[in-house]
């Protein structure tokens, strides 16, 4: 593969993106590909934006995505699939956590949430995959362990075997709470595997 592919994980401080997306890339990596990311808090202790930029390829200069560049968005949170949605490239797939987490203008009141979400994205004409990985992370053993989910879902849009996801699953999470997040992964994948 010569081109770049680009993959970006958004959500809220507290979720997870930074796990996500270092197994992320040690899967990348383990793959042969030049891997380039890059995070970006926004008031991330305070429930605001995290976007992580995932970019990979045989050789990639910059760890940076632009608008419409996205081959894929994992989105943690609803409100976080909106705000991204411009960086989705045409015929990029958006993997939403249909969620809402609630930030601070919502909670003090100073702002609504918005309504349909999903579904106002799908009629711009994106490819959607929109899970409730919080009721898989729960049913895995722990709501933390979404992000593990959602790293399941794109696993199985990914051209890579699945024990190499496994294998990142090990090196990066506590043997602790690997079986439970082994779990989480593999509810995502079939998730996916029966959605598409």
């Amino acid at each position: 593969m010569n081109e770049t592919k680009n993959i970006m994980i958004v959500g809220v401080g507290g979720q997870g993106t930074l796990l996500a997306s270092r197994i992320l890339g040690n899967v990348l990596i383990g793959q042969g590909y030049d891997v380039k990311m890059s995070e970006v808090h926004g008031m991330s202790q305070r429930g605001g934006s995290v976007v992580t930029y995932v970019r990979f390829g045989k050789k990639v200069y910059s760890p940076f995505v632009d608008q419409g560049e996205a081959d894929y968005i994992l989105a943690f949170e609803r409100l976080e699939a909106a705000r991204w949605i411009s960086y989705l490239k045409n015929g990029g797939t958006l993997i939403i956590n249909d969620r809402r987490i609630s930030p601070m203008p919502v909670i003090t009141g100073a702002m609504s949430y918005p309504e349909d979400i999903v579904d106002k994205l799908r009629s711009k004409g994106a490819r959607i995959i929109a899970s409730d990985a919080l009721s898989l992370a729960i049913e895995a053993g722990s709501a933390k362990s979404v992000n593990v989910v959602m790293i399941g879902i794109l696993s199985a849009l990914a051209d890579f075997p699945e024990e190499v996801w496994q294998k990142a699953l090990t090196e990066y999470v506590k043997p602790r709470f690997l079986d439970l997040n082994q779990k989480a992964f593999s509810l995502g994948r079939e998730y996916a595997k029966n959605t598409l």
